[in-house]
């Protein structure tokens, strides 16, 4: 990765159709259906308030009166059918913000199925880029230590072309599970490219333990013949930006690679 490339990561996106656009439709649906619910609430008072008036107008009529007065009774007949008309409307109002709520729950839904990246299980890069930038804003804000990994699979494309891409994915995937099992279940994995990982740990520093759980995570996969694993870390700093971070971490990969193949 040149220095170009290193100063965009954290800006640019891979997928030329965002996950934003994802849960969109049930969004505005959604939005649909509750002002359709206002609109109802709003008619159900209104008749209520017509059908008040009515009764009040049956009871003038009544009044004084010696036998049945027609007026009073159309009143009669038509509050009861302006009380009904509301009923109606308010059961209506409540149907539409429950199949609003059900639009809103399905479009989560929707979106946290996209930010997913199918092989891996990780977060897509578009999706992953996101919460990392969160991790970065909210470590700063905290003064919390952060330590990002940048992580690439060594030989990925050697298996590819000798076994196929159902052999590389198995090793994704299994690269994924021996992470996931090692970090924390709130530290962020984030599949970056075709063989690369980025990988953020709250509350750790590289002189403590993060250095050690990328050891276990290649002893791991040393145990399950699913090849090795990489790994560059950089602790944040208070200047950094998300791409600053990254390109450390790279950096820092790079340079763990040359001193294993000498």
């Amino acid at each position: 990765m040149n220095e170009d490339d290193a100063r965009a990561i954290g800006v640019q996106e891979e997928d030329p159709n965002p996950s934003e656009d994802i849960g969109d439709d049930r969004d505005r649906n959604a939005e649909d259906r509750d002002r359709d619910a206002e609109a109802r609430d709003e008619a159900s008072e209104a008749r209520s308030e017509r059908a008040d008036a009515r009764d009040e107008r049956a009871e003038a009529r009544e009044e004084g009166a010696s036998e049945l007065d027609v007026g009073a009774a159309a009143d009669r007949a038509g509050a009861l059918r302006d009380r009904r008309g509301g009923a109606s409307d308010r059961t209506q109002a409540a149907d539409d913000r429950d199949a609003a709520a059900a639009d809103r729950a399905l479009s989560a839904r929707e979106r946290a199925i996209s930010s997913i990246d199918e092989p891996t299980g990780a977060y897509r890069r578009d999706s992953g880029t996101l919460e990392l930038e969160r991790e970065v804003a909210r470590a700063k804000r905290t003064n919390q230590p952060l330590v990002l990994a940048f992580a690439d699979v060594d030989g990925l494309k050697v298996t590819n072309d000798s076994l196929g891409h159902n052999a590389g994915d198995q090793r994704l995937r299994q690269t994924v599970k021996s992470i996931r099992t090692r970090l924390r279940s709130y530290d962020l994995i984030v599949r970056f490219g075709g063989d690369e990982f980025v990988c953020a740990l709250q509350d750790i520093t590289m002189s403590e333990a993060a250095a050690r759980r990328f050891e276990a995570v290649n002893a791991d996969l040393a145990g399950t013949e699913d090849g090795s694993i990489t790994v560059g870390l950089a602790d944040l700093r208070s200047e950094d930006s998300l791409g600053d971070l990254i390109a450390r971490a790279d950096e820092a990969l790079y340079a763990q690679r040359e001193r294993t193949q000498r």
